[in-house]
């Protein structure tokens, strides 16, 4: 293959013409159903050094393909391999009818996490093994198209477990975080589950609004105050239908490993993930605006260290803010910040731009102010 970019061609109405070399060249086909456009395969253009992926291909145009493309068919899964852009909430839900909270489990993000464990989290069958690797390529892929309309430091991340409840403080502390970071032009990502993930983008899809009514989105949360209660998903679709909002964006970064715990409907983009370990990389890298910790347990704590590790080497060629939402947490309960204050005096960790704080404005202040 050569070293030219390839565009993008998910739909018949934009399918290309030869170039001025007589071939169609350096194109990724996303399934492209080729027998709905006769006419294109009777023009007979040559294709070379393109990519077919999960395309319906005439019988007539296999002679027009060169040796230089390559073919994927389409591998029967319950998910597509080859997608060209982040799911949405409505796709990832799509079968789930807020009336009819028993069709969660039929809906598409729940046949796929069920596919994916009956046939396990290490899979040993080529077919979906494949499939996986295919469909997580493709998901980074649409999320690089996805960063590429956003500035460098725009993106910032909040960290957390699921366990904080709807009812919690820390909730909406959170939510308010995000709101008026949203506000001030960030890009709010997360993990894309439940608890402070789901605060980040509910605060995010709230931007624009008066305090009063995410306070008020909060209230009509409160009913289902985990992700095992009954009504958590519902409650959610409740809030944005009384809260439509396009204006704002916010980037879910879920996966299926974890695919217990629901994907918050409320993060405009969703990239999911089988990959967990990815998936978890890819989170820590793109927030080069920074991350603000909320507590949370053992994952938090990996993520906290390898930032560190990332800051401290400016892996992504700078050291980003890192912002420890509660005092007592992090100082007492799991010490990891006078630890990190520690490494950082004896030299272990150099350039560290850490903050500890209760203070949601001071959160959002250590964030705006980062200048490299």
């Amino acid at each position: 293959m050569s070293n030219h970019s390839y565009r993008e061609v998910e739909n018949i109405s934009t399918l290309p013409g030869p170039d001025q070399s007589g071939f169609v060249s350096h194109y990724v086909f996303q399934y492209i159903d080729f027998n709905l456009v006769p006419q294109y395969v009777a023009a007979g253009h040559r294709f070379q050094d393109c990519f077919f992926f999960g395309c319906e291909i005439p019988a007539d145009m296999e002679g027009q393909i060169g040796s230089t493309c390559l073919v994927f068919p389409r591998l029967g899964l319950e998910y597509s391999t080859f997608r060209g852009k982040l799911y949405t909430a409505s796709e990832l839900y799509e079968g789930y009818d807020p009336e009819r909270e028993e069709s969660f489990a039929t809906c598409f993000d729940t046949r796929v996490y069920n596919s994916y464990i009956d046939k396990g989290k290490q899979c040993n069958e080529i077919r979906e093994t494949l499939g996986r690797s295919l469909h997580d390529r493709a998901i980074e892929d649409a999320m690089a198209d996805f960063l590429s309309r956003f500035g460098e430091r725009q993106v910032v991340a909040i960290m957390g477990g699921h366990a904080i409840k709807r009812t919690d403080a820390e909730y909406r502390k959170v939510a308010f975080i995000s709101k008026s970071l949203t506000e001030k032009g960030k890009l709010m990502a997360s993990g894309g589950g439940p608890g402070a993930m789901e605060a980040t983008h509910l605060g995010a899809w709230m931007a624009g609004r008066p305090s009063e009514e995410l306070d008020e989105a909060i209230e009509m949360l409160k009913p289902a105050p985990t992700f095992r209660d009954q009504g958590w998903l519902r409650t959610a679709f409740e809030v944005k239908a009384r809260f439509p909002q396009s204006r704002y964006r916010s980037l879910g970064i879920p996966t299926w490993f974890y695919g217990h715990e629901p994907a918050t409907p409320f993060a405009t983009d969703i990239a999911k993930y089988f990959q967990n370990s990815m998936r978890e990389d890819i989170l820590l890298t793109i927030a080069k605006g920074g991350i603000i910790y909320t507590p949370g347990s053992a994952g938090t704590l990996q993520e906290i260290f390898q930032d560190a590790a990332q800051n401290h080497y400016k892996t992504v060629g700078l050291s980003s803010p890192m912002v420890f939402l509660g005092v007592d947490f992090f100082s007492r309960e799991v010490p990891v910040f006078p630890l990190l204050e520690t490494l950082m005096q004896n030299g272990r960790y150099t350039g560290l731009l850490l903050t500890i704080t209760d203070s949601q404005e001071e959160a959002v202040d250590a964030i705006m102010s980062f200048v490299d």
